[in-house]
């Protein structure tokens, strides 16, 4: 290792050790550790352009490790990323890009965000899928336009989650030969050795996943790493998972190796000792040798001379097949294509009853028609949520272009992977599972809201109307967590025609998530063109379905989903009884409460203060729109095994309860 090389790797543990004292909190250990790897990648093997950080054909790098958020930031400032000194002496203060734990669109190069851990792997796993289902589509002999490699640090912690573990194995079985893992085996933890609570020999269950594993006895060994990282490049059939032996806050005289440098500040003393110890040549906080900089900043010269080579490529290859050239460059930056909703069906007029999940699956297969990116999967649900493509082949190493996933039963992983897939960009994916499972990926769904990633989720089964399967399967609470969600819209529509217009939505949708909650049993046949009112008013969260019959009315029902059709029910007899009543589809929070006060006012007016909502679910969160002198049924309690139509009665979620509460509050 040359001087240089040692300077530009102790510049990454100087910066993250005074990065966490002055912030006085923060993580030194893995950085201080992983900094020759870091620069070994950075400088050495990764295909980034610093000055360009959305470059279209860059490799991708996740810092999985999120808690070694210094180690990214130290990277990204050195190599020329728009990260300044201030930024790196700001280091988790109010109102700067370098947070905590790495956040996807506060900082340029952040491709992720992480600090849960196990989702940066789990989302590397979505972005090597992707590479190379875009690789298969529009790469042609001699034009290779999409070619690079997906990596991502990962720690101890990281593949004690499981969620690691179900997309490893993925990964596995899928043959992502350009995916690389670098395990950061230190083998430390907050409350001390890995020891305490694990003996697992990590390189053999990756090898009994399909995985290609090296050993690197060294963490700074550079020329070791060099080759680890250049054999992982060159294994095409399967991923990579490189063991790095390391010692966390290498180079601390004091607190090398142990547990009191992970979450904690070293301590001037310890840090100015440390940098002695090292043969730093200053004792100045944030002190950065001027030739290692210079080093450093090589890296823009070398992005700017690979990314001009990527743009000649690309040129020859759009006046070669400039519509397919047109076409990948549409994808990449997620534009709807014109008529993107032709084949779609119209499902305002249907004149047989039918479940919501199939008419959401009616809709899947108009979309895939107009959407060629559209890419959808179950985890292990496919039939019973109808998220099948029809024709469609599957997505595996012998069809890369194919736009139907297996996820097996792995619903974390699957949300972990879909977000993974459009942080990549270029695919639309969606994905499927019952309602009462959507807890196994509420994680993924949580990090999608927070990154604003237009993921589509398909829960189908969603209330006691699946029925015989009893309580285990009957979700109750599961609607109004998700709701707690922020960024995250809900659909639960409650006919044919508030599925189609729920997928137009989600599809539209570019800032954040959505889920569509669907039904196993089938829902009534609302009179679209007549009585209620389109079901365009969905676009809004909640619209007036039915008007009172004098429009002044003296109760409101409110519903969502399958329960609309009870509140119709009991508006007839209601009106029938003289009582004017309003029935108002509900199927998003989310949307109406993004609608202004006029809006809602006039869709619930103060003045009705007999209001009733019908859901079978929790009441929780319903007060907010029945209001203090309302009624909010539901169900507050676990579900049974019975027919449906059994449970409804039982459990009080009819037609009939509506009217009684009706009477009840006049």
């Amino acid at each position: 290792m040359s001087n240089v090389e040692q300077l530009a790797i102790d510049a990454i543990r100087v910066l993250s050790m005074d990065a966490v004292q002055k912030a006085n909190s923060g993580h030194p250990g893995t950085p201080m550790a992983l900094a020759p790897v870091g620069y070994v990648l950075f400088h050495r093997h990764l295909r980034h352009n610093p000055t360009d950080p959305t470059w279209i054909d860059r490799d991708r790098f996740v810092l999985s490790v999120g808690h070694a958020s210094m180690l990214m930031y130290s990277l990204l400032h050195l190599s020329g990323y728009e990260v300044s000194a201030e930024d790196i002496e700001n280091f988790r203060q109010w109102g700067s890009p370098t947070a905590g734990h790495p956040e996807y669109g506060h900082v340029p190069g952040v491709e992720t965000t992480t600090g849960p851990l196990g989702q940066g792997v789990a989302n590397s796993v979505g972005m090597a899928l992707a590479e190379r289902w875009l690789a298969a589509r529009y790469n042609r002999p001699s034009h290779e336009i999409v070619d690079h490699f997906t990596y991502a640090l990962c720690s101890d912690g990281d593949l004690m989650e499981g969620v690691s573990h179900e997309a490893a194995a993925i990964a596995g079985h899928q043959k992502l030969g350009k995916l690389i893992w670098i395990w950061d085996d230190n083998r430390i933890t907050i409350e001390g050795g890995t020891d305490l609570s694990m003996s697992t020999d990590q390189a053999k269950r990756f090898e009994s996943y399909g995985w290609h594993v090296v050993h690197v006895h060294d963490g700074n060994d550079l020329n070791r790493i060099d080759l680890a990282i250049t054999e992982a490049q060159n294994e095409t059939e399967r991923p990579t998972l490189v063991v790095l032996r390391t010692t966390i806050a290498y180079g601390s005289p004091g607190k090398a190796g142990t547990s009191a440098s992970h979450g904690a500040p070293l301590g001037a003393a310890e840090i100015e000792a440390t940098k002695k110890n090292l043969g730093y040549p200053s004792l100045e906080p944030f002190y950065v040798d001027e030739g290692a900089r210079a080093h450093w900043r090589t890296c823009i010269d070398k992005g700017g001379r690979l990314q001009d080579g990527w743009r000649a490529r690309f040129a020859v290859y759009s006046a070669e097949m400039p519509e397919l050239a047109a076409e990948y460059l549409s994808v990449v930056a997620g534009d709807l294509p014109e008529g993107w909703d032709a084949h779609v069906p119209d499902l305002s007029s249907v004149t047989s009853a039918d479940a919501t999940r199939n008419w959401s699956g009616k809709v899947i297969q108009g979309l895939a028609a107009g959407l060629n990116n559209l890419i959808g999967g179950s985890a292990d649900l496919g039939g019973s949520n109808k998220t099948d493509i029809k024709g469609a082949a599957s997505l595996l190493p012998s069809t890369p272009d194919g736009r139907v996933v297996h996820y097996g039963v792995r619903e974390h992983a699957m949300g972990s992977i879909m977000n993974g897939m459009v942080l990549h960009g270029g695919v639309r994916p969606y994905a499927g599972t019952f309602l009462i499972f959507s807890d196994y990926m509420r994680p993924a769904i949580r990090l999608a809201g927070l990154m604003g990633l237009p993921v589509t989720y398909v829960f189908s089964h969603d209330s006691i109307g699946l029925g015989e399967d009893g309580p285990t399967h009957q979700p109750i609470e599961q609607l109004a967590a998700l709701r707690a969600i922020p960024n995250v819209c809900d659909l639960r529509p409650g006919d044919a025609a508030e599925t189609e217009i729920a997928w137009r939505v989600a599809v539209e949708r570019a800032d954040g998530p959505s889920w569509l909650a669907l039904s196993r049993q089938s829902v009534d046949l609302l009179d679209r063109g007549g009585l209620c009112a389109s079901a365009d008013g969905l676009r809004r969260g909640a619209y007036v379905l039915i008007e009172a019959s004098n429009e002044n009315p003296e109760a409101i029902l409110m519903a969502s989903g399958s329960e609309l059709g009870f509140a119709v029910q009991a508006r007839a007899r209601l009106e029938a009884d003289g009582v004017p009543t309003r029935v108002v589809s509900f199927p998003s929070w989310f949307l109406f409460q993004q609608q202004d006060a006029s809006y809602r006012a006039e869709v619930l007016p103060a003045a009705v203060t007999n209001r009733v909502s019908i859901e079978a679910a929790s009441t929780f969160g319903w007060a907010r729109w029945v209001g203090d002198a309302g009624r909010a049924i539901g169900i507050d309690h676990f579900g049974a095994s019975a027919p449906a139509e059994i449970l409804y009665e039982q459990f009080g979620v009819t037609a009939d309860a509506l009217v009684e509460a009706v009477k009840a509050g006049r």
